[in-house]
């Protein structure tokens, strides 16, 4: 447990990354001790070794040990592997059969960018829902044939940043080897290698404090998002702050930033402006009364927005994009010179130069009005990315930022996601449902942004 680590010296500094410990005498690095908390870091042994009581839920085809799962081999190369069957490892597991299981934009930097943290095979997907088919002997808010959504947080519940809101801190599953937060699902050694949701069965870490149980009969589109989409769509508009009768502007319309437009809409904001490339992406949320801006339309993207916000800028920006950014040369450059670089050295070159392509984050720092905030949702990795300090400092400009702390959002999310209404949309929010099998494809397709992909559903 942490609090077998103390801080015995108040003279000794904490170490940097906020972990709470001296780096003397933090606890042994997450990935050494994997068997502890999550089991083998990629590869889950089959369910015939399973030992220990567990709660037997509906009857499994024990004569096929293997399941299908999408598995990373390298920079724009992902499989559909036949992987071990999961077992229920420590009393706080479960195992569900997953039913539906999103590719998600940053399933891309996957794909694209942090190969260095990734080993091939490892079982990608942050995004599942599904059925309960066992129970540790701990779990006891679900059982066997419920249906739930895991929130990509793998979080305990029950330590102190969990019950500060902030389960993607979660103390129990921060990985301390490389000083970050909370353990998420099929994210890379960055994030305690834990295999993810884009497979036939998932084994659920956490299991007594994650799941969110969802009712039976409205389809899985209804619920799947609150997996990631929409707590930190949520968030992003929460850390907007965004006044009574003021306004919002979004950069990028992909899955996040396009639901960060609908929920503003749904908490009253008067006005949502919303910058994009991609027409198809421009046309949906002009449908629904976003007043949208296309990037490569315009020479003066920063005097048009002030036109259209009293000379000001907006009172608010959300930064939807994040390391990939359109339109920085230099980001891209380095981001591509990495992956072909050893692990190892990769890794050095991410933590320590300037490695994302920041065109959107400046652009928010320059949009946003005197004294108004940006919200960063869009996902970075660079540990030493420049940053226009004068220009921030001399505007006063308040950032938020940080992963979604998926079940602080859920009280809010659950009234709209099973309204009958759906005043979210999320029914149709999908463009893209496709059997395991195509996950590769899917893959190609949506970082190409073909076939108008704009969110993928895999059924396994």
């Amino acid at each position: 447990m942490l609090g077998a680590w103390s801080r015995k010296d108040p003279t000794v500094p904490l170490a940097a990354t906020g972990s709470g410990f001296p780096s003397a005498a933090r606890p042994k690095p997450l990935l050494d001790c994997a068997t502890s908390v999550f089991g083998h870091p990629h590869r889950a042994p089959s369910r015939s070794r399973a030992t220990g009581p567990r709660t037997p839920g509906p009857t499994l085809d024990e004569s096929d040990p293997t399941l299908k799962a999408v598995t990373y081999h390298g920079t724009h190369d992902v499989r559909v592997d036949n992987v071990p069957d999961p077992v229920i490892e420590h009393p706080t597991d479960a195992i569900i059969k997953v039913t539906s299981s999103g590719i998600c934009g940053s399933d891309l930097h996957l794909y694209e960018v942090l190969g260095p943290y990734m080993d091939e095979g490892d079982i990608l997907g942050h995004e599942p829902m599904g059925i309960v088919e066992e129970v540790g002997a701990e779990v006891s808010h679900i059982a066997p044939g419920d249906r739930v959504v895991i929130p990509f947080n793998v979080s305990c519940g029950h330590c102190f940043m969990c019950d500060q809101g902030l389960m993607s801190q979660c103390e129990t599953t921060q990985v301390r080897e490389y000083g970050t937060g909370a353990a998420f699902l099929g994210y890379t050694k960055l994030y305690g290698q834990v295999p993810g949701g884009q497979a036939e069965f998932l084994r659920v870490p956490q299991a007594q404090f994650g799941p969110i149980k969802v009712p039976e009969g409205p389809s899985d589109d209804r619920f799947v998002y609150l997996s990631d989409v929409l707590p930190t769509a949520w968030q992003a508009v929460e850390y907007a702050d965004i006044p009574d009768r003021g306004s919002l502007l979004v950069l990028g319309l992909g899955p996040i930033g396009e639901m960060s437009c609908r929920i503003a809409q749904q908490r009253g904001v008067e006005q949502v402006i919303a910058i994009d490339l991609v027409p198809e992406r421009l046309e949906r949320a002009r449908a629904h009364g976003v007043e949208v801006i296309n990037l490569e339309a315009h020479d003066d993207i920063p005097g048009l927005v002030r036109a259209q916000t009293d000379g000001r800028g907006p009172d608010a920006v959300i930064d939807a994009v994040g390391m990939e950014a359109h339109g920085a040369p230099i980001g891209k450059l380095a981001q591509r010179m990495a992956g072909f670089l050893p692990d190892a050295v990769a890794q050095k070159v991410i933590e320590t130069v300037g490695f994302d392509r920041l065109s959107a984050l400046h652009l928010a720092i320059e949009l946003v009005r005197r004294g108004g905030t940006i919200s960063l949702s869009g996902v970075y990795g660079g540990a030493a990315s420049p940053m226009p300090l004068i220009q921030m400092f001399d505007k006063q400009v308040n950032m938020r930022m940080g992963q979604a702390n998926v079940k602080r959002w859920i009280d809010d999310l659950m009234p709209l996601v099973t309204d009958d209404k759906d005043p979210l949309g999320v029914e149709s929010f999908a463009t893209h449902h496709v059997p395991i099998e195509e996950a590769p494809k899917m893959y190609e397709v949506f970082q190409k942004k073909q076939d108008n992909a704009f969110k993928v559903v895999i059924k396994p």
